[in-house]
């Protein structure tokens, strides 16, 4: 059995009857939107951070996972907060917006908000290339090394827990997940704040647009983010972040919302 890594760990707040579910990204923890989840619950809601299948053990573990297990582990958050809470709220940091925005087309839901949330792949020319042929891939070269980061608050990157590597066998799964979040958008009819930053470096800030076109939703807002890098709720804009996504759902709950 793998052990989770210190500071990897899932997390509920417990406060109002507003539910936020928060999910984070592949290869992540949810220590990256712990901060988002201090935020919220000090505004008065109840908050439960997910750890995704595969996350935040071994990347062994993730390369044996499907994108159905990460969903899975959505679902159990989903079942466990919804009881609590009259009113309820997804939010996702990139593949957790992807996850996020597939949920609210299966299960009752107030609103979703993602946050650096792709449309397809990034723009990696040789992932792209190998992509069609990762699973056999994986067989001879199992991961991928990230390389260097890419942060604005150095500090905030130093706290990340997340893995050095990229499974190919899950990020074949990636790709698989992207296909069902675009067909599924149309089917999206809740309120949807979408934040992106202006300088991310690995998913263009152009996907944020693409998802907002082919959303479903009447009550759709996009909010562009200056100087942070992917995980805009880590880095040194991340308070701004936190307070859209308050006010977003200070609005879902008021009884005019």
């Amino acid at each position: 059995m793998s052990i989770i890594l210190p500071g990897a760990e899932p997390f509920y707040f417990p406060g109002g009857d507003v539910g936020c579910l928060l999910v984070h990204g592949f290869t992540a923890t949810p220590q990256e939107v712990r901060g988002l989840g201090d935020h919220l619950q000090r505004a008065g809601h109840t908050v439960l951070g997910v750890r995704l299948a595969g996350h935040g053990t071994r990347w062994q573990d993730l390369a044996r996972t499907r994108w159905g297990d990460w969903l899975a582990s959505v679902e159990s958050g989903y079942h466990l907060l919804r009881p609590q809470c009259n009113k309820m709220v997804i939010m996702g940091l990139s593949t957790g917006g992807d996850l996020a925005l597939i949920l609210s087309t299966r299960f009752e839901l107030d609103g979703v908000v993602t946050m650096s949330t792709p449309y397809q792949l990034p723009p990696i020319p040789t992932l792209r290339m190998l992509y069609p042929i990762l699973t056999p891939v994986s067989m001879i070269l199992p991961k991928l090394q990230k390389g260097p980061p890419d942060w604005r608050d150095p500090e905030a990157a130093a706290a990340r827990v997340q893995y050095n590597c990229y499974p190919l066998r899950a990020v074949r799964e990636f790709g698989l997940m992207l296909d069902t979040m675009r067909t599924s958008l149309p089917s999206v009819r809740v309120p949807v704040l979408s934040m992106h930053s202006l300088e991310d470096g690995f998913i263009p800030h152009s996907d944020m647009g693409r998802i907002h076109a082919g959303l479903g939703s009447a009550d759709k807002q996009v909010f562009s983010v200056e100087h942070s890098n992917h995980i805009i709720s880590c880095d040194a804009a991340r308070e701004l972040v936190f307070g859209q996504a308050a006010e977003f759902v200070r609005k879902l709950a008021s009884p005019s919302g």
